[in-house]
């Protein structure tokens, strides 16, 4: 035995680690200080801190103090929420480590990436990823996809001495390479430090960039009309500082700052939800396009059936036949067809194939023609064994088509066994459905999701397991790849939204068909081998197995830890969730907020005192703020996840808009009870009464039905809608609120009238927003 061959032993390969390290190429870490410090990167935080230096120069300097406390308050609320999905990211990234195939000590063994150290051997199957830079020492017809590095599409052939380098994959062949260089000294490494975290920017990300553009252009002309015309008018009772401290201040309770926290706890929260039901996210935003999908294509076996195949009979010579087969399972690839037979054959057989056979060569299985080849040698004879598909090794016998019609019929999967270029006989093998298949069907439906099947089985047993699970009503309405390609445009058009059902389809007509229905629909895939690259890379969202390929999985959004109809679909309801939650807090922040603004605003212009002070809007904003974050945490009524809920701008603008007139108005209303009181009554009875409605409308907001009939809200929103509550009445009664914040203590009847408006409030926006969806429904 060759050096290379024994590999590296144990003891060596840690000895290798310790002195060139682990194998990767380190992202930047963000550390706790990093994030402590973003809370502060942002252009309103910079207003406020300069809002206070001013205060604090004006001899203000409880004022000052207060603004900067808020600063400090709305600055630890972000950095938990940050720090808590940095910890879920750095969670599910344990979740998507790579693997490696090396010799160690003598024996092939699966390791970490991470692990592997120069001067292992490492060994290369199709679909591999290679893990570091090697000098091949054996190939054997191994081809490799460069064009990560190199930009060509085209395959490139390797023979011994010549390089394989880490990041390219594995087309064709098997090879053995002994590593020479691992993490940032491999020619990738060299190349992708700048690049080695890829930010994708997803649809409901851009959309959401888009509206706070929108936002902020409204906020910016109304503050400067609003601060241009009160200079005008109270020239002489309002000084310039503390127009535009008010003017910040009412930029600051506008604008949703909350946002980017409110959006990242969501989605993290999401995803490690999903990751304890076996669903692996990569990046978080595909939590959001998962919870999009329209239609889901899968395979059929071992997603809608356990995968657990039986030998079911056998038609032909049968020792012959099984003898055969046996020899097929020699080769290198192990699936769950090669486990079957192998099971199927008595101890003495096994034993009888290992030692009195030779393999010679090996042609994996080819998902084109859907067929693998042995070549071995026995008893001096040299044997060229194929197995696959029935209608590529031909049997001309009227016997063997019936028997495998009944069968097919009967929901078995047909495999056909050649030797020297002639038919030798066909094996059935059973695949139960799944116990979870036929609820996860009927869940989907639920959901407004479209399930269909693409699979390269026969169509008759690809209709016998879809009519099975219910997903069609006759085993017959299944279409064929071949009759698809025959079909013109619009045909093909019509046929992949018609048909449920699509049997011995390739990779490409997997990719074709995902493409059609794209131009109407979102569409997920579930692949898992080399070729499912392109469909995985096409489709809005692609899933893959923890065990698929190492190009499957770098191609995919999501990992399944457990390849189930019923987690996939679990999971897309997850991601409606999400959607739903962080709807709620843009209408929420979006309706009440513009509301208060433009109601201030215009009270500002027909008084010649501030209606609210700045530091007062500044409390406003953080004590509605306070249970506004906790909105990701919220339980959602079925309604809202029974179908896809893209984000819709103009959608979202026309609810707010409505429900934020009626918020105006009751603004004006409480200006309009407390008008001739003194200017601390009318600022200390507002801001309780903002802060109150505001409070009461996110219990509305958060569902479409009347909001006592709703689901329960999470405990977290009734913990903090609650401790706002306490405080906005509270504050106002004490002395810190008086000496920090210019509250007056309110009378007793006043307090009760502030109560009596806010249910009035409650009770006309919750008929306002049952009106408006009941209308946008008809």
């Amino acid at each position: 035995m060759e050096a290379w061959e024994q590999g590296l032993s144990w003891q060596k390969a840690e000895e290798g680690l310790n002195q060139f390290g682990a194998n990767e190429i380190r992202a930047s870490q963000v550390g706790w200080w990093e994030l402590l410090a973003r809370q502060f990167k942002s252009p309103l935080v910079y207003l406020l801190v300069g809002a206070a230096a001013v205060d604090a120069i004006l001899g203000e300097l409880i004022e000052s103090g207060v603004i900067l406390g808020i600063v400090f308050v709305n600055a630890g609320l972000g950095f938990f929420q940050e720090f808590r999905s940095e910890q879920a990211l750095k969670l599910l990234k344990k979740y998507t480590a790579s693997k490696a195939r090396v010799i160690r000590d003598g024996g092939e063994t699966i390791i970490a990436a991470v692990g592997v150290v120069p001067g292992d051997t490492l060994v290369a199957i199709p679909g591999d990823i290679l893990a570091a830079d090697v000098k091949w020492l054996k190939t054997e017809g191994l081809e490799a996809d460069e064009s990560i590095l190199s930009g060509e599409s085209q395959m490139v052939e390797k023979s011994v001495g010549s390089q394989g380098l880490s990041g390219t994959s594995v087309v064709r062949g098997k090879g053995f390479g002994l590593v020479t260089a691992t993490g940032k000294n491999t020619v990738w490494g060299k190349t992708a430090k700048e690049t080695v975290e890829t930010v994708q920017t997803s649809s409901f990300e851009k959309d959401i960039g888009k509206f706070s553009k929108f936002i902020l252009r409204i906020i910016g002309v109304t503050l400067a009309l609003v601060f241009a015309v009160n200079m005008l008018a109270k020239s002489g009772t309002v000084s310039w500082t503390e127009l535009a401290l008010f003017s910040i201040a009412l930029a600051v309770s506008v604008i949703p700052e909350a946002l980017p926290v409110v959006i990242t706890f969501s989605l993290s929260r999401g995803a490690l939800r999903l990751a304890k039901n076996k669903v692996v996210v990569k990046r978080l935003a595909a939590v959001e396009d998962l919870g999009n999908i329209e239609i889901l294509c899968t395979d059929k076996t071992g997603t809608l059936t356990e995968n657990k195949l039986a030998l079911a009979g056998v038609w032909g010579e049968k020792e012959k036949v099984l003898w055969l087969a046996g020899i097929s399972c020699l080769g290198t690839g192990h699936d769950p067809i090669d486990t079957a037979i192998w099971e199927s054959l008595p101890k003495q057989t096994q034993k009888k194939l290992q030692v009195e056979v030779a393999m010679l060569d090996e042609i994996p299985f080819d998902p084109v023609s859907r067929t693998m080849q042995i070549t071995a040698k026995w008893k001096g004879k040299k044997w060229e064994i194929s197995r696959g598909v029935e209608e590529k090794i031909s049997i001309d016998s009227p016997e063997a088509t019936k028997w495998s019609q009944e069968m097919g019929l009967a929901g078995k999967r047909i495999i056909a066994v050649g030797v020297n270029g002639r038919g030798a006989g066909l094996m059935a093998f059973s695949d139960p459905v799944k116990s979870s298949t036929i609820s996860a069907i009927r869940n989907a439906e639920k959901l407004g999701l479209a399930i269909k099947i693409l699979t390269g089985d026969s169509p008759a047993v690809a209709g016998s397991v879809a009519r099975e699970i219910g997903l069609v009503s006759d085993s017959l309405l299944v279409i064929r790849g071949d009759e698809l390609d025959k079909m013109g445009v619009k045909e093909q058009h019509t046929a992949v939204e018609k048909y449920a059902v699509f049997a011995r389809v390739t990779p490409t007509q997997k990719n074709k068909i995902i493409d059609l229905l794209q131009e109407k629909y979102r569409v997920g895939y579930l692949g898992e081998g080399i070729n499912d690259g392109p469909a995985l890379k096409s489709a809005d969202v692609g899933l893959v197995v923890d065990h698929a390929s190492d190009v499957g999985r770098d191609a995919a959004d999501i990992i399944l830890l457990k390849k189930d109809l019923k987690i996939i679909v679990d999971g897309i309801e997850e991601g409606r969730i999400v959607t739903a939650n962080t709807r709620k807090y843009l209408l929420a922040t979006m309706a009440s907020n513009f509301g208060n603004f433009y109601a201030v605003s215009i009270a500002s212009l027909v008084i010649n005192f501030l209606p609210m002070l700045p530091i007062q809007i500044l409390l406003l904003n953080l004590l509605s703020d306070l249970p506004m974050v906790s909105i990701a945490t919220d339980n959602v009524d079925r309604h809202d996840v029974a179908r896809p809920m893209p984000f819709d701008l103009k959608n979202l603008l026309a609810t707010a808009t409505v429900l934020g007139i009626v918020s105006t108005v009751f603004d004006f209303m409480f200006f309009g009870l407390f008008f001739k009181s003194t200017p601390a009554t009318l600022q200390t009875a507002w801001f309780m009464g903002s802060v109150l409605t505001e409070l009461v409308f996110l219990y509305s907001i958060r569902t479409k039905k009347f909001f006592l009939t709703s689901r329960a809200p999470s405990w977290p929103i009734w913990i903090l809608t609650g401790l706002a509550a306490v405080l906005a009445v509270g504050i106002p009664l004490t002395k810190f609120g008086a000496e920090a914040f210019k509250f007056t203590k309110l009378p007793t009847e006043s307090l009760f009238l502030v109560f009596g408006v806010v249910a009035a409030y409650l009770a006309t926006t919750e008929s306002v927003k049952l009106w408006y969806y009941n209308w946008r429904k008809n």
